[in-house]
């Protein structure tokens, strides 16, 4: 039994196009703990799951995708190195993920924004869907975002992203930072990144009630301080190799 949970981020997308169903699908086989996804609205406020702003980063459609519609976006083919298969998926809405995942797999859901009605929008229909709220975290980079977010659904579990250090930034300022904007947006836990973690920082921010998870969690390196530091929750990109960690360091 692993001593970690293991969140998929995107799914398994070295091996099929981030954010869908299949990457997803993956990621239940190889035994992840949860998978994370991101939540964007389109122009008419559907909201689906694709990660970037832009939809030519990862897709044969150029400009943002708030400025297409659902059914425009059905057009959209994933292209790119990373994806090993050759697909026709398309780009999932959030209620599809919900219905085809949701209670056999922890789910991590990334509220993008900005717009302040995405949470109404996504508290409706999770709302309709409480016998999986056990198994959910929402988080986001927005604290306000995830306080209107628990007004909707009060006993979700709530995490705060914390980006990577601005260069001016010691660790002392990344405490005081992640607490506060943790506080503010009533979170459970905030999400660091390893080279951010130390026993100080993790220490001090517990001492505050909350909870310190970790993301980008790629490399052994990350994954020995995440080990040492009893973290006990993170994001990859590279799922086997933190399933094979985990598997040596609790046998």
């Amino acid at each position: 039994m692993n001593k970690f949970e293991i969140v998929a981020h995107r799914g398994v997308p070295n091996e099929f196009p981030e954010n869908t169903i299949p990457s997803f699908e993956h990621a239940i086989k190889l035994g992840a703990n949860a998978v994370e996804f991101d939540v964007r609205l389109t122009k008419e406020k559907i909201p689906v799951v694709y990660h970037y702003c832009y939809l030519h980063m990862i897709t044969s459609l150029t400009g943002p995708i708030f400025e297409y519609t659902y059914d425009q976006l059905q057009t959209a083919k994933y292209i790119g190195k990373d994806c090993q298969r050759p697909n026709n998926y398309s780009i999932p809405t959030f209620v599809e993920v919900l219905d085809s995942i949701g209670g056999r797999i922890g789910l991590e859901i990334e509220i993008k924004g900005p717009e302040s009605e995405v949470t109404n929008i996504v508290g409706l229909l999770l709302n309709k869907r409480k016998h999986l709220w056990d198994s959910i975290e929402v988080t986001s980079f927005e604290p306000m975002l995830l306080h209107d977010i628990k007004e909707h659904c009060p006993t979700i579990s709530t995490d705060l992203l914390f980006p990577r250090s601005e260069s001016w930034m010691d660790l002392d300022v990344v405490t005081y930072l992640a607490t506060h904007r943790a506080k503010l947006a009533d979170a459970r836990a905030v999400h660091l990144h390893p080279s951010q973690l130390t026993e100080d920082v993790v220490r001090n921010i517990r001492k505050q009630g909350i909870e310190v998870h970790s993301w980008d969690v790629n490399d052994e390196e990350a994954l020995g301080i995440i080990s040492t530091l009893n973290i006990p929750k993170f994001s990859t990109d590279k799922l086997q190799q933190a399933v094979d960690f985990c598997n040596r360091i609790c046998m």
